[in-house]
């Protein structure tokens, strides 16, 4: 693994899987992979288990973290080629990126999509400039059209708690009270395509189709409780419109995941990535619930993380 970025990068997933949950068993086991290590670890827009989870992964493994909020607590950064900077900016991220990579072994990079560009957003502009520069190796904490750390934690947990050797997952399209990218759905989807002992649907109103890039593998309905039906794992997220890119296309509450939905299942275990709009997205009364593993996964966001320091650093 020379950097991760996606699901390709995980090459051999079951493996990948099979290391995280010995690593979980043991989170101490490899301290000297990390000694004398640092990972840097830079953030170009909030982040809560992203940025928790990377410190702990790091020191779980023996290794020391630096953060960095880009912008906040660093110069301003000129993201254009041949700029001339005479304007709000006053640093390259030619300049900035090949600094940091001196400070550290391993650099964590969350950026965002614009949601306005969708060609600048998906051929992943600012996250190919950082990998352009960097010097070691480049782990996604997030970026434009993917967030894999959080797919390979849905992975973990799924793996961790299913009752059979073959699972139907369902991921669900969810309302929201503003648009969203598609990051987080494009990866599930993208990671459990390809997993062999998963059938894998997706379902969503009329136009929130996803790009057929990450989709490929998955079955597509258009009805909610036909797709849940018989689901053991159902994951909730909004998504704003992929083709009529960035927008809201309806906001339809029957969408929300209640009991009623749940019921549906085969008593499924429920998970979203969090953070959720609680009573918008998802009842109080399916977060709260027994088969609801919101706090498992996120717990899992750790060992993600140090699974990936450790084949990097390793």
């Amino acid at each position: 693994m020379k950097n991760f970025t996606s699901f390709a990068d995980a090459g051999d997933y079951q493996a990948l899987l099979n290391k995280a949950l010995e690593i979980k068993q043991n989170p101490f086991g490899y301290q000297h992979i990390g000694r004398n290590k640092t990972v840097g670890l830079i953030f170009f827009n909030p982040s809560l288990r992203t940025r928790l989870s990377s410190v702990k992964a790091a020191y779980n493994l023996g290794a020391q973290a630096w953060v960095l909020n880009a912008g906040a607590d660093s110069w301003t950064l000129e993201m254009a080629d041949g700029a001339v900077m005479n304007g709000s900016t006053q640093e390259h991220i030619k300049d900035a990126i090949a600094v940091m990579s001196q400070y550290c072994d391993v650099l964590g990079v969350r950026t965002f999509p614009t949601l306005t560009d969708r060609d600048e957003d998906y051929e992943e502009r600012t996250f190919n400039k950082i990998l352009q520069y960097a010097t070691v190796p480049v782990i996604s904490l997030e970026s434009a059209t993917r967030h894999p750390l959080q797919s390979f934690a849905d992975l973990i947990t799924v793996a961790e708690f299913k009752r059979t050797e073959r699972v139907k997952v369902v991921l669900t399209w969810a309302p929201h009270v503003r648009a969203l990218p598609q990051c987080v759905p494009n990866s599930f989807a993208e990671w459990f395509s390809e997993v062999e002992w998963v059938d894998f649907v997706i379902t969503h109103p009329e136009g929130y189709e996803l790009d057929e890039r990450f989709t490929k593998g998955a079955r597509i309905e258009y009805d909610q409780r036909k797709a849940l039906e018989g689901a053991d794992f159902v994951q909730a997220k909004n998504w704003s419109s992929f083709h009529d890119y960035g927008q809201v296309l309806g906001n339809d509450p029957a969408w929300m995941l209640t009991p009623a939905h749940m019921a549906l299942t085969n008593d499924a275990k429920f998970l979203h990535c969090l953070p959720v709009r609680r009573n918008v997205e998802v009842s109080d009364a399916v977060l709260d619930a027994p088969g609801s593993l919101i706090i498992e996964e996120a717990g899992n966001r750790v060992f993600s993380m140090q699974t990936v320091l450790h084949e990097l650093l390793k």
